[in-house]
């Protein structure tokens, strides 16, 4: 395999990605399978694409990220910014649109936790006044 041009971790919900960009033709591989193979749903693929698509880079990076954790949705996100990281490490250029774009920052939004005596987290069990 070619060598490795940068590597960066991203993060969301409770998924972690560890993304790997290679010199090449635009492949992206997710746990082993094509993109669209792993992630099921074009919006997702467009979501993982978004880096690439805002600094013009798009076709210039063979991108291989390993997922853990989470859903499809968190894992996608976890990859874009992964992607996003490793293109910043590259070139410190880019930093501006990505940063514009908001695909710098983590989103650090979690699963609220259940409360006991309660059916979810906020929701509360049906009121009988009688």
């Amino acid at each position: 395999m070619a060598e490795i041009l940068a590597s960066a971790r991203g993060r969301r919900k409770s998924a972690t990605a560890n993304v790997k960009l290679f010199p090449g033709s635009g492949e992206i591989t997710i746990n082993g399978r094509p993109i669209l193979d792993y992630l099921k749903r074009e919006t997702l693929v467009m979501i993982v694409e978004q880096p690439l698509t805002v600094t013009e880079t798009a076709g210039q990076f063979n991108i291989v990220a390993s997922t853990k954790g989470g859903g499809l949705s968190g894992q996608a996100g976890a990859v874009r910014l992964g992607i996003a990281r490793g293109l910043l490490a590259l070139n410190e250029d880019l930093k501006t649109p990505l940063r514009e774009a908001g695909l710098l920052t983590r989103d650090a939004r979690e699963v609220e936790r259940k409360k006991p005596g309660r059916p979810g987290a906020r929701k509360r069990f049906q009121f009988s006044k009688r």
